[in-house]
Parts: structure tokens; C-alpha cells; sequence
């Protein structure tokens, strides 16, 4: 961190998903953010949103302390261009990278000031297919399993066997869709009006430094082998969506 400065400077970013986002922060204080819905081209929207977030605060990229990108899962295209950009970034200024999957972005995000739920959370997330990515998160916001691929048919059975009856809230691109098959379940909601996730990832690193963790590596996270295989078999590193 800079010296006298009232927090580290961080840059974040998001494009492994259905939206494409950057904010600039000074500590946990959002300075800008830039989001848009963004199935595809992630690669040529992330850059001018970061560019933009920088102009706002009146920041050069040289002054940053921390850049955070979320790796996954979601887009190949867009993990591979929010990883690239934010390494490119963070050498350039000399400053720290970390990773943040895409699920403790979206509770990191659910778990902001009035939007406190005493249940667990279901982070759902599409992967343009027919099943979810999912990861369960107890009350203040915990992992309680891994994150994994599910198909809607075995998704309640899977919900009920991890939490019970206990209150659950739904987040995620795939909330809305999770939430028409978790209907008969009591006691659920749906998280209105989510953050954008790189507001999620700047306050998942934020506060995974400050509780004297070092930060996960930027490594994209992928749940799945890719469409395409080599004739014979699959490959050997997993895959998210493209």
C-alpha cells in the first residue's frame, strides 16, 4: 500500500460471466464502476471499462496497490480475458493480483451492508447449458461444499441434502431460473438487485487480506471439459463454457 494512503488502491475486474464489470476502490470505498450485460466480447468491453473506472476516480493505473480479477468459472473466452488483462495490469503497476472465483464474488456481494439473510446461500451460476454451477455458503458467508456442476433434475435433492429446511437465499445469473425449481421448498428468497460481481471480488480480496489470508492465485476455475475434444478422449484440464 501506497504510504499515507487510507487504503490499498484496488482495480477489479469481472468477465467470466453473463455481465462484464471494473471497479476502482481506495480500501472498501467504491470510487467507480462500470457494468454492462455481456454475453459474448468480453475481451474487446473489458478495457475501455477499465479505462473509464480509472478516468472517473482520476487515477493513474501506475498508482494502484491491488488489481483483482474473478477466474470462474464461466466464458473460457471471458476467464482467459479477465486473467490476461489483470496480470498485464498488475505487472505495469507493480502491484498485487489475486483471484477470486465468481461464487465468493457473488456472496461477498449478497453479504454487503442491508442486504443481511440469516440462512444459507445458493450461489447459482449459468454455464449455457442445460445444469447449474453451484456452491453452498452457510451463514456468514463460509463455503459449505464445493463448487460443482448440477443438473436442475438433482438440484432440490442436492439443495435438501446440504441444508435441510434451513432459510435459503438464491444468488447468481442463474437465481431466477434455480429459484422455479427450488419452489417447493420452504423458506427461500431470491437476492434482488445483485452487485456487480467486480464489487463482489474487490470485497471477497479485501477482506480475505485484512483477515491476514494472502489471496488465492489467478487461476481460472473450470468446471467441465471442454466442447471440443481430441478424437479418442477427453481432454485432461477441465472446462468451464465458452
Amino acid at each position: 500500500m501506497r504510504s499515507g494512503a487510507p487504503g490499498p488502491l484496488c482495480l477489479a475486474l469481472d468477465s467470466a460471466g453473463s455481465a462484464c464489470s471494473a471497479a476502482i476502490a481506495v480500501g472498501g470505498n467504491v470510487l467507480a464502476v462500470e457494468s454492462m450485460a455481456c454475453l459474448h466480447g468480453q475481451a474487446e468491453k473489458l478495457m475501455p471499462m477499465i479505462d473509464t473506472v480509472m478516468r472517473q476516480a482520476g487515477l493513474p493505473p501506475v498508482a494502484l496497490d491491488l488489481v483483482v480479477t474473478t477466474v470462474g468459472p464461466g466464458s473460457f473466452t471471458g476467464i482467459r480475458a479477465g486473467i490476461a488483462a489483470a496480470r498485464g495490469i498488475a505487472l505495469a503497476a507493480n502491484a498485487r493480483l489475486v483471484g477470486v472465483t465468481s461464487f465468493d464474488a457473488v456472496a461477498a456481494g449478497s453479504a454487503a451492508p442491508g442486504r443481511e439473510h440469516s440462512g444459507f446461500l445458493l450461489v447459482t451460476l449459468e454455464s449455457r447449458r442445460e445444469d447449474f454451477f453451484v456452491q453452498i455458503f452457510d451463514r456468514v458467508r463460509d463455503r459449505v461444499g464445493e463448487p460443482t456442476a448440477v443438473a436442475p433434475s438433482t438440484l432440490l435433492d442436492m439443495v435438501n441434502a446440504a441444508v435441510g429446511e434451513a432459510p435459503l437465499l438464491i444468488a447468481g445469473d442463474a437465481a431466477q431460473r434455480a429459484l422455479s425449481i427450488l419452489t417447493r421448498r420452504p423458506h427461500i428468497d431470491i437476492l434482488e438487485s445483485p452487485v456487480p460481481l467486480a464489487i463482489g471480488a474487490l470485497r471477497a480480496a479485501i477482506h480475505c487480506l485484512q483477515s491476514g489470508g494472502s489471496g488465492e492465485a489467478a487461476r481460472p476455475l473450470y468446471l467441465r471439459a471442454p466442447d471440443a475434444t481430441p478424437s479418442g478422449g477427453r481432454t485432461e484440464a477441465p472446462g468451464g463454457r465458452e
